[in-house]
């Protein structure tokens, strides 16, 4: 079983323009969930994209390593925006849920233009933050334009729905995955991460058997997800992001005992890399164009 999720470095050369997202009149923030492992230096376009969207030079980012326990884990963060153009950074590292009433931090983030989870284990997101003034917060700025990005752990704890924690293996299974509440920034996902790397396609089907109203979205290291204010979805990255849509779920089983196999007949899956596209309203895909499948995102 694996309970942890964390993030590693990949470095590599100087990033490339990013393009512009945002949408004229929004309201709602973009959700940004990564799945871990992302570049931080050679072409960081993912975390580019995530400083261009926040401001930029105007953009105030909260970083939240309250996942982690890596003693520095935030601060590297904020190196990272701070070279990346970003106008100011500030770890808020909530450890205990008393310090989710501290006012300077509170401050900061009612100003804050982004808010950056990083990796860890999401239950302790859950533990030290639900219920707090900063889930309530983050909840009502991201309704009004805040942009929340996540890494791995950061990344699952932003859905209704958060895996906590389950079993590796491509099978569906009974009991092979345990569901807590989330933030809440999407009542239309359950996010998992490290998704090819740690071989973790049973365990999303399976949770998503439990919630067929819920789209299942596994994401591989270095890859993310802009979920637009519209629910339109872009795939930006190295990796690829896999879809469940049980839309259409004609049959699905629940054994009797931990570990028997689940049947699921009529679930779409798709697989998509860089460029590609996902509504989440419509559940229509469409593919990445002719430039973007060329795209050199990977070293």
């Amino acid at each position: 079983m694996t309970t942890g999720d964390d993030d590693r470095v990949v470095t590599a050369e100087e990033p490339p323009s990013a393009k512009a997202f945002g949408s004229a009149g929004a309201t709602q923030g973009y959700l940004i969930p990564i799945g871990g492992a992302v570049r931080r230096r050679r072409r960081p376009i993912i975390l580019q994209r995530f400083v261009d969207l926040c401001g930029g030079r105007s953009a105030r980012i909260a970083v939240v390593p309250t996942a982690s326990r890596e003693a520095r884990s935030g601060e590297r963060y904020a190196e990272t925006f701070d070279e990346l153009g970003a106008g100011a950074t500030e770890v808020l590292a909530f450890k205990q849920r008393s310090d989710c009433e501290r006012s300077d931090w509170l401050d900061f983030l009612d100003h804050a233009t982004g808010v950056f989870f990083t990796g860890g284990k999401q239950l302790r997101l859950s533990r030290v933050l639900g219920g707090t003034r900063v889930a309530t917060i983050l909840r009502d700025r991201f309704a009004a334009g805040l942009h929340v990005a996540g890494s791995s752990a950061g990344a699952s704890f932003m859905s209704e729905h958060m895996i906590a924690f389950g079993d590796e293996g491509a099978t569906p299974r009974t009991h092979m995955v345990a569901l807590t509440p989330g933030l809440g920034l999407s009542t239309r996902l359950i996010i998992d991460q490290h998704f090819r790397q740690r071989d973790r396609l049973g365990r999303l089907l399976t949770a998503i058997n439990y919630n067929p109203s819920s789209i299942g979205l596994g994401l591989d290291e270095d890859t993310a997800a802009f979920i637009a204010p519209d629910d339109s979805v872009e795939i930006v990255g190295s990796g690829s992001a896999t879809i469940v849509d049980a839309t259409h779920l004609e049959y699905s089983s629940i054994g009797q005992h931990k570990g028997d196999p689940i049947s699921m007949v009529g679930v779409r899956l798709h697989i998509l890399l860089h460029g590609a596209r996902f509504n989440l309203v419509t559940r229509e895909v469409t593919p990445p164009s002719e430039a973007e499948v060329h795209e050199p995102v990977r070293e």
